[in-house]
Protein backbone atom coordinates (compact mmCIF):
# COMPACT_ATOMS: atom_id res chain seq x y z
CA UNK A 1 0.00 0.00 0.00
CA UNK A 2 1.49 3.62 -1.19
CA UNK A 3 1.69 5.95 1.89
CA UNK A 4 1.62 8.91 -0.71
CA UNK A 5 -1.39 9.37 -1.96
CA UNK A 6 -3.49 8.30 1.29
CA UNK A 7 -1.70 10.97 3.28
CA UNK A 8 -2.16 13.66 0.53
CA UNK A 9 -5.87 12.87 0.26
CA UNK A 10 -5.80 12.96 4.42
CA UNK A 11 -4.02 15.84 4.42
CA UNK A 12 -7.15 17.84 2.13
CA UNK A 13 -9.45 16.56 4.59
CA UNK A 14 -7.75 17.51 7.44
CA UNK A 15 -7.61 21.20 5.99
CA UNK A 16 -10.66 21.45 4.65
CA UNK A 17 -11.87 20.32 8.49
CA UNK A 18 -9.57 23.04 10.09
CA UNK A 19 -11.22 25.82 7.82
CA UNK A 20 -14.55 24.91 8.71
CA UNK A 21 -13.90 24.64 12.66
CA UNK A 22 -11.93 28.24 11.65
CA UNK A 23 -14.78 29.71 9.62
CA UNK A 24 -17.62 28.49 11.90
CA UNK A 25 -15.53 29.40 14.89
CA UNK A 26 -14.54 32.59 13.90
CA UNK A 27 -18.07 33.75 12.86
CA UNK A 28 -19.32 32.69 16.34
CA UNK A 29 -17.17 34.39 18.45
CA UNK A 30 -18.13 37.73 16.18
CA UNK A 31 -21.53 37.00 16.94
CA UNK A 32 -21.17 36.92 20.75
CA UNK A 33 -19.00 40.09 20.85
CA UNK A 34 -21.91 42.02 18.82
CA UNK A 35 -24.24 40.36 21.50
CA UNK A 36 -21.94 41.21 25.03
CA UNK A 37 -21.26 44.69 23.24
CA UNK A 38 -25.03 45.17 22.45
CA UNK A 39 -25.58 44.21 26.04
CA UNK A 40 -22.84 46.52 27.38
CA UNK A 41 -24.33 49.57 25.58
CA UNK A 42 -21.81 49.92 22.80
CA UNK A 43 -24.45 50.15 20.36
CA UNK A 44 -25.71 53.69 21.65
CA UNK A 45 -25.93 56.49 19.27
CA UNK A 46 -24.70 54.11 16.32
CA UNK A 47 -21.95 53.58 18.37
CA UNK A 48 -21.53 49.67 15.89
CA UNK A 49 -21.10 52.01 12.54
CA UNK A 50 -17.50 53.46 13.77
CA UNK A 51 -14.31 51.20 14.22
CA UNK A 52 -14.21 47.58 14.02
CA UNK A 53 -17.56 47.10 14.30
CA UNK A 54 -18.55 47.13 10.46
CA UNK A 55 -16.27 44.20 10.02
CA UNK A 56 -17.50 42.38 13.14
CA UNK A 57 -20.77 42.12 11.62
CA UNK A 58 -19.79 41.08 8.26
CA UNK A 59 -17.66 38.07 9.43
CA UNK A 60 -20.68 36.37 10.29
CA UNK A 61 -22.62 37.04 6.73
CA UNK A 62 -19.61 35.30 5.12
CA UNK A 63 -18.22 32.89 7.32
CA UNK A 64 -21.35 31.07 8.22
CA UNK A 65 -22.30 30.26 4.52
CA UNK A 66 -19.02 29.82 3.81
CA UNK A 67 -18.12 27.21 6.24
CA UNK A 68 -21.17 25.60 5.24
CA UNK A 69 -19.82 25.18 1.66
CA UNK A 70 -16.77 24.20 2.93
CA UNK A 71 -18.42 21.14 4.96
CA UNK A 72 -20.45 20.27 2.00
CA UNK A 73 -17.01 20.01 -0.05
CA UNK A 74 -15.22 18.11 2.92
CA UNK A 75 -18.12 15.54 2.83
CA UNK A 76 -17.94 14.81 -0.94
CA UNK A 77 -14.16 14.71 -0.42
CA UNK A 78 -14.37 12.04 1.69
CA UNK A 79 -17.07 10.09 -0.08
CA UNK A 80 -15.21 10.14 -2.94
CA UNK A 81 -12.26 8.87 -0.97
CA UNK A 82 -14.43 5.81 0.32
CA UNK A 83 -15.96 4.48 -2.65
CA UNK A 84 -12.49 4.67 -3.69
CA UNK A 85 -11.32 2.53 -1.07
CA UNK A 86 -13.69 0.30 -1.11
CA UNK A 87 -13.51 -0.28 -4.90
CA UNK A 88 -9.83 -0.51 -4.53
CA UNK A 89 -10.57 -3.16 -1.69
CA UNK A 90 -7.66 -1.76 0.54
Amino acid sequence: MSTDRPTSENRLERVLAFMVAGSVGLSVLCIFAVLIATAAGAGAGDGFSRGVWPVVFFIPVVGLPLGFLLLVVLLIVNAVRRSREARTGS
